[in-house]
């Protein structure tokens, strides 16, 4: 039986928590502060720890770093959804958390039933995860990280300095389907990388995009799954940490080269043609797919508007099989393909899946996967 170490300080979420987890299987104990969870979990061993953000004596983010340097261990942020939370929460997965659910209401949620499926399931694959330590990325824009002096680093050649596209403020008709314009959205865009992500990916991706360099040709699309509200946040996060700009997908944007868009929460992204250029635009969430920002339809509406051969897939970390079998379908058509491995995936579900399908042009753990997307374009 898996154990669960609750750490809040609010005694009726330590009840609620511990009633749904003990009816799902789960050995359960409670700390009420930081500093007793921190105490608790060297005593008591748990597989999971579900933790607070906001709690008296110790706050959340501190009792976390105390955790993973004690002993890491798989963690579930479980707090309320405000615009500071949502910062502490992203921090809090930087610092090695695994996942996160909302309590429905605020700090004292009497509507925590809302979330017990989201819970149960989340710190169900918590307890299969690899914990990870706290990324080491300076996150200072001054001091961006640099490429490891002992790889290999491809040179692209230069391109002309770019010119921000103003916001878009609406959709763009769209324009019929040509080969003339499919020729013209090609010249101006290389290829795409497309990168897939569930459990674990913010402290992986930070592992990945701020290795790329500042005049990398290719545009990147990140389909993260997250829940609204959460990745104009990771966004900004993201781009404080990289060379090449970085944006949520919250409206058509042209793609253009050194530039990544990560599809917006509680929707789905696609790559589509307006005007004849190549667009990313977010859509309504399809019922026909389970997880999202859904992977699958980014990368199958990616090979609808480019040949194979100009688009890199790349699935990381999480459960389930979102992406596995479209990047599959990448690449028996010619495209490139990488499956992060189980040696740093947090959840090797998604990876698994594709390379079980045999889709996986190469296998790579996360600190290795921005060098082999640079080797494939410099060689392109």
């Amino acid at each position: 039986m898996k154990r669960v170490l609750i750490v809040d300080d609010s005694a009726l979420m330590r009840r609620l928590m511990a009633e749904m987890l003990s009816e799902a299987g789960f050995e359960v104990a409670a700390a009420r502060t930081g500093v007793e969870g921190v105490n608790r979990l060297t005593e008591w061993q748990p597989d999971v720890v579900t933790l607070d953000i906001n709690m008296p004596e110790m706050d959340g983010l501190t009792a976390l770093s105390l955790l993973m340097q004690a002993r890491p261990t798989p963690v579930v942020m479980v707090s309320s959804l405000t615009e500071q939370g949502t910062q502490a929460t992203l921090e809090a997965l930087a610092l090695g958390a695994v996942d996160f659910v909302h309590k429905p209401g605020g700090t004292i949620s009497l509507s925590m039933d809302r979330v017990r499926e989201e819970l149960v399931g989340k710190v169900r694959a918590a307890a299969q995860a690899q914990p990870r330590r706290p990324s080491g990325l300076n996150r200072d824009r001054s001091q961006r990280p640099a490429l490891s002096s002992s790889s290999p680093r491809p040179e692209f050649p230069a391109r002309s300095p770019r010119v921000a596209a103003p916001a878009p403020a609406r959709f763009f008709p769209a324009a019929p389907t040509s080969a003339q314009a499919s020729s013209v959205a090609t010249e101006e865009l290389p290829g795409l990388v497309l990168i897939g992500v569930s459990t674990g990916g913010p402290r992986t991706l930070e592992d990945i995009l701020p290795q790329l360099p500042a005049n990398f040709p290719w545009a990147v699309l990140v389909a993260q799954h997250m829940p609204p509200h959460f990745t104009e946040s990771f966004a900004q996060r993201m781009n404080a940490m990289c060379r090449l700009p970085v944006r949520e997908c919250s409206a058509p944007t042209p793609l253009t080269p050194g530039t990544v868009l990560i599809a917006r929460g509680g929707g789905d992204m696609i790559v589509t043609e307006q005007l004849g250029r190549l667009v990313a635009q977010p859509r309504p969430e399809s019922s026909s797919h389970p997880w999202h920002p859904s992977v699958d339809v980014l990368v199958e509406s990616a090979m609808r508007r480019l040949p194979a051969q100009r688009l890199i897939g790349v699935l990381l970390t999480g459960m389930g099989d979102d992406g596995a079998a479209s990047m599959a379908r990448l690449r028996q058509s010619g495209g490139r393909t990488v499956a992060e491995s189980s040696d740093s995936a947090v959840v090797f579900g998604m990876p698994a899946e594709l390379i079980r399908l045999g889709g996986a042009s190469v296998v790579r753990p996360s600190s290795g996967i921005a060098q082999q997307i640079q080797h494939w374009i410099s060689a392109s």
